[in-house]
């Protein structure tokens, strides 16, 4: 469905507009369907993120100001969410042997797990994209990539 007929807008001020709105639009749709597919594991996708930065720097342990420097969602509360993910015993934290005021956040086994267990159901997710060409996503990623630059 386009997006005129998913927003019951029949004009924008100008193609700029539109995109403008269709990129938040689809952007908030993507995110919903994504929090909806991570929600059966007990996490939500801010915490999946997270856990996605730790298993890219596993077994190196990682700090927090790197964990919110490389987080989707920037605004989110990143000690919040690795107490969360601690309490489920997804990741560990610990001092720094070589700086006492660094702590140190490590993906445990079993965060490690239950990420190979979403990226199933990911994988089922990105799927629904087959009515893509791999030339046309990448060419929609990089005119993101473009819509960012100033």
């Amino acid at each position: 469905m386009n997006l005129e007929d998913e927003i019951k807008q029949k004009s924008f001020t100008s193609p700029y507009h539109r995109m403008a709105v269709n990129i938040m639009f689809t952007g908030n749709w993507l995110h919903k369907e994504l929090a909806s597919t991570v929600r059966p594991f007990g996490v939500s996708l801010q915490q999946h993120n997270v856990l996605s930065i730790l298993r890219g720097q596993h077994p190196n342990p990682c700090m927090l100001g790197v964990i919110q420097e490389r987080m989707l969602d920037r605004e989110s509360n990143a000690t919040r969410l690795v107490d969360k993910l601690l309490e489920k015993g997804l990741v560990s934290r610990c001092q720094c042997p070589d700086n006492r005021r660094k702590v140190d956040i490590v993906i445990t086994e079993k965060g490690l797990e239950l990420l190979k267990q979403i990226d199933s159901v990911i994988k089922d997710f990105q799927s629904r994209f087959g009515h893509l060409t791999e030339e046309e996503a990448t060419l929609l990623g990089n005119l993101l990539d473009k819509v960012r630059q100033r």
